[in-house]
Parts: structure tokens; C-alpha cells; sequence
């Protein structure tokens, strides 16, 4: 079973009124590392940056947006080194993001033709710079042949080498700050939970609890036999392998975040809760974890894969919200689960919904979901958000999904809502969600198509429970779009007026026949009457092939 949501969840990542501009990016004329828009529909990761930058995770690559134009940067064409510089991010789905300061880190999922594997990361120090960005790049961390036993804490641990950037997809990731000392955490299932020291440029693999442990501890001397002259920890073998294999779900790390001298890191066996310590032994300094280890249904957690955690503030109260997802173990529930005493209890809430992410701004908590944006502001009661639709008066932009992979509040001027969906991003002034503006991939800005196409009505742009192809018109210069869809013998099947100045989404068509049905398999052509120019509204057509 975890396998197959492993694999669900790597497929999220291949598939206008403007907020304040207080920070101009350059243009694309003068940067040709981006080009406009966005060049995929699936967001799945938004962070905001400076006084208004916000960054986009999506299916292509990494995006931005500066306060007034969407950007997307351009693909590496190169094979990259360890350590290389490049103004190009290189090609595949942005599987995390993590801002700090005026650093950015990302990290690239890609696939062999086969199976999921990591493609890498990207790492600016100056990722606000005006003068275009320089990245670094890092390889996707791996261990050599021979690292079966690494250093960590006040000692060593036994691990089973990752080598092959295979199943090593880096899920999450978080920038961390204590002491003086600069981390980036990330967490890479197969890879599980690793370490990078932003100072010395080195990685560090992190060993978690094993399945059946609730406590390890890297920081106390008698949790390791000394061996030969070395301090090994005790009874500990890292194999993110299958039980069945004499590995741990434990070791399968999926989420992390690290604040202060406390790091959460969510597995496919539960939660674990690590107290950071930095300590001098024997003027040697060391910086380990102390591990609690919580899962289902001991603790009380709705189920075991955990796959975003958020920290809330608010009234003096630290509250953590984990996202999960129902494993194999017989009543787990997908939902979110929280804890307001630092993991001793937790409780669960919105069971039953597929929760993709969870953040928390104050008193809102937003939970992004297969059925929408949940809002609430006790944690206990909660209100859905309706899929997003510009209501702007002749506008023709909606979000065509119940889907929210991600959203995010910025803060840093009005407040301002941002969702990530299968179906582009939107952002709205509203917190009532009433209107928003919408941004998607533009593939011909002048032609007549159906998109996507081929069109599938039970597994595409699935809203309210049907399914719908959109129609890209270009420019429409007068208000009454005519639609109509003829079957491969052009006898009409649907047809419906579509007026500007009262009706609002977009245009589209749910692959159903006028008497309600859905229309057999096979090759549909669609007229699209309207002004494109200043004259008389015209024909337009173009061909949909229909495939249930």
C-alpha cells in the first residue's frame, strides 16, 4: 500500500489585478534564463520571499512571480556537476522549497523512464539578486558503496547505503538557524532524513527511530557500545527497506520542519519530534538529536504516512499539524492531526479528507485537499473554500479541479490568499474566496484549442463531479460566445451561449450530451462562435478526441 501512495503522490509533480510592486524583477527580455508565465498547470509548492516575491513549485520547473508578471525559469540543457554554478534550473517537477532570509533552496523530481528518482538541487544565497540569479547545484545526495557506518552525534550508526538517485526523491525540505549554525534539512524517502551544512558544504545522514522504538537518542553517551576504539549506537541498523525486508517505515522520511531547537519529521510509520542539542565533549564539539517517536495508533495520530507538518502560534500556544494518509495498518484514516503539547497527545480532525498540506497563519489554519481549501479557526470547525473563479466582469478564468496540492497567506502588505491546484494558482484579497485572479500555462496565446486533449470526462479537470476540457480562444472582442460540439458525423450533440457580462468561469464542456449523458469514445469537432477582431462574430473550430 505505501508504495502505491508513494507513487500517487510523485504524479502530482508531472502533470489580473496586481498586488503591491515593491520589488521588480527584471524583465525576460533582459533575462534569459526565464521566460512569461507559467509553462505547467500542477503547482504543488508556493513560498513568498522579500517584500513580494513569490515562488511556484510546479510540474516544469521552478516559477515566479515578482508583485505584477509570472515568470519560469528556463530548463538546464546540460548535464551538471556537483557543485556547479548555473543560471538554469534543471529540467523536471519542483518537489520543494524552502526560503530563509535572502536564500532559496529547491529540489527537482524527475524519472529514469521507470521509476521516480531525485533530480537534484538548486541553492541561491542571493536569490532576490536583480542582476540574475546564480544557483548552485547539488546532486541528489547518495551514499558511496561502502558508507555502512557514518558519523553522527557523539558517534557512529550502522546504515544500509542509498547509492542511486532511484526512489531518493526529495519530498521537503526546511532551512534551520541555531546557534550561529546554517542547515538545510530535507527529507528523501529511500534517501530519508539528511542534513546539509550550509558553512562547510557537506551532507550529513540523520538516523530516526526504528518502528518498534518510541526514544533515540544520539546525544547520550550510554546509547552507544564502544567498538574497536568507536562509539556505535546501539542495536541500530538505518534501512528504509520494507519490515518484510528487515528494513523501517520510519526511515521512509517524507516531511520535515526545523525551528529553534526543535525538529518534526514525518515518515511513513508516524511522526517523529527531535530536540537539537549542540554540546562540547572533551573539547569536541558535537551537534545531535534526541528522538520521540509517534504513530498509529498508540499515540493517537489518524494515520501513519505523514506528508506535510506545520507549527502554529498563537496566543502564546505552539500547536504542530501533521497531514496524513491511511498506510496499511487496519483503521488508519487520512486526515490532520495535531498536538498542542508537543507530541505527548494528539487528536484528529477532518478525517476521511486527503490532505496534500496544512499551514497556519495566527489563529487560521488552511488545510489544501482532494476536495478543496479547508479553512478554520479553532482547529475543530471548518468551512470550504468553492473552487476559484474570476468574477471579474468579462473575465472567463476558473480553476477547473476540487484539488488544492498547497496554499500559502502572505502577510507582507494586504493580506493575500495563494492556492496551488492540478489547474494553475490563484490568489484573492478575500479570505471568503469570493473572487480570485487566476494564472495558468498559456500554450499559443492566439490559437483555438482544446485543452486537454485528448480528453478524458472521469480523470480530467475533475469538478463537482464531472469532468470538463477547456476552450483557449485568444482574443474575444464581443460578449456572447456561441458553443457547440458535433460528433464525428457532425450531428450536434451540446451547445450552450456563454455571455460575458452575466455568466462567469470558463469556457468549457463536460463531454456530455444534451439529455445529460456522457458521449461515446471517439473524435468531436467544436464550433466556438465569436468576434476575435472588430467585425462580426465568426466560426472557429477545432478537433477533441473523446476517451472515457
Amino acid at each position: 500500500m505505501r508504495k502505491y501512495i508513494f507513487l500517487f503522490l510523485f504524479a502530482i509533480l508531472f502533470g489580473q489585478r496586481d498586488i503591491p510592486n515593491r520589488f521588480v524583477l527584471r524583465t525576460a527580455q533582459n533575462d534569459s534564463s526565464t521566460q512569461d508565465g507559467l509553462t505547467s498547470n500542477v503547482v504543488a509548492e508556493i513560498k513568498f520571499q522579500g517584500d513580494s516575491l513569490v515562488w511556484l513549485g510546479t510540474g516544469r520547473g521552478l516559477a515566479i512571480f515578482d508583485g505584477h508578471s509570472m515568470y519560469t525559469y528556463q530548463s538546464a540543457t546540460d548535464t551538471l556537476s556537483n557543485g556547479a554554478t548555473t543560471l538554469t534550473i534543471p529540467s523536471g517537477g519542483i518537489s520543494a522549497i524552502s526560503v530563509m532570509g535572502d536564500s532559496l533552496f529547491a529540489a527537482i523530481a524527475t524519472d529514469d523512464g521507470t521509476i521516480q528518482m531525485g533530480g537534484g538541487l538548486v541553492f541561491s544565497s542571493n536569490a532576490q539578486d536583480t542582476n540574475g540569479i546564480q544557483w548552485e547545484y547539488l546532486s541528489q545526495p547518495v551514499d558511496q558503496q561502502a558508507d555502512t557506518l557514518v558519523p553522527f552525534g557523539q558517534g557512529y550508526f550502522y546504515q544500509l547505503p542509498v547509492t542511486v538517485p532511484q526512489a531518493n526523491v526529495t519530498y521537503d525540505a526546511s532551512f534551520h538557524s541555531n546557534n550561529g549554525n546554517k542547515y538545510v534539512w530535507i527529507t528523501s524517502w529511500a534517501g530519508g532524513l539528511r542534513r546539509y551544512d550550509l558553512t562547510n558544504k557537506v551532507w550529513a545522514n540523520v538516523p530516526l527511530p526504528q518502528d518498534n522504538q518510541v526514544y533515540l537518542s544520539t546525544c547520550e553517551s550510554d546509547s552507544f557500545d564502544v567498538v574497536a576504539g568507536k562509539s556505535i549506537l546501539r542495536n541500530y541498523y538505518l534501512n528504509p527497506r520494507d519490515p518484510l525486508d528487515g528494513g523501517n517505515h520510519n526511515h521512509k522520511a517524507f516531511s520535515v520542519l526545523a525551528y529553534g531547537d526543535t525538529i518534526w519529521a514525518g515518515t511513513a510509520n508516524g511522526i517523529n519530534r527531535g530536540i537539537i542539542i549542540d554540546e562540547v565533549v572533551d573539547n569536541v564539539s558535537y551537534r545531535c538529536v534526541n528522538w520521540d517517536h509517534y504513530s498509529y495508533p498508540e499515540d493517537g495520530l489518524s494515520g501513519n504516512f505523514v506528508v506535510s507538518i506545520a507549527k502554529q502560534y498563537w496566543n502564546g500556544m505552539v500547536t504542530v499539524w501533521a497531514s496524513t494518509v491511511n498506510a496499511e495498518d487496519p483503521g488508519e484514516q487520512r486526515g490532520l492531526s495535531y498536538t498542542r503539547d508537543g507530541g505527548e497527545t494528539w487528536n484528529a480532525v477532518l478525517l476521511g479528507e486527503r490532505v496534500y498540506n496544512v499551514t497556519a497563519q495566527d489563529s487560521l489554519v488552511l488545510a489544501s485537499t482532494s476536495n478543496g481549501l479547508w479553512k478554520s479557526l479553532d482547529g475543530e470547525n471548518w468551512a470550504c473554500f468553492s473552487p476559484a473563479i474570476d468574477k471579474t466582469y468579462l473575465s472567463m478564468e476558473q480553476i477547473l479541479s476540487n484539488i488544492v496540492y498547497t496554499s500559502a497567506l502572505d502577510l507582507r502588505d494586504s493580506t493575500m490568499l495563494w492556492v496551488g491546484t492540478p489547474d494553475g494558482v490563484a490568489y484573492t484579497g478575500d479570505l471568503h474566496g469570493e473572487s480570485w485572479v487566476i494564472h495558468r500555462a498559456e500554450y499559443d496565446s492566439s490559437e483555438v484549442y482544446a485543452y486537454p486533449n485528448p480528453f478524458s470526462p472521469y480523470n480530467h479537470n475533475q469538478l463537482e463531479n464531472d469532468g470538463y476540457v477547456r476552450f483557449h480562444l485568444g482574443t474575444v472582442v464581443n460578449n456572447i460566445i456561441q458553443v457547440t460540439v458535433y460528433n464525428f458525423a457532425m450531428e450536434k450533440v451540446y451547445s450552450y451561449s456563454h455571455d460575458k457580462r452575466t455568466d462567469v468561469g470558463a469556457i468549457k464542456w463536460n463531454g456530455r450530451d444534451e439529455a445529460g449523458g456522457v458521449v461515446s469514445n471517439g473524435v468531436y469537432f467544436i464550433n466556438l462562435n465569436y468576434a476575435s477582431q472588430n467585425s462580426s462574430p465568426k466560426n472557429h473550430w477545432t478537433k477533441l478526441i473523446l476517451v472515457k
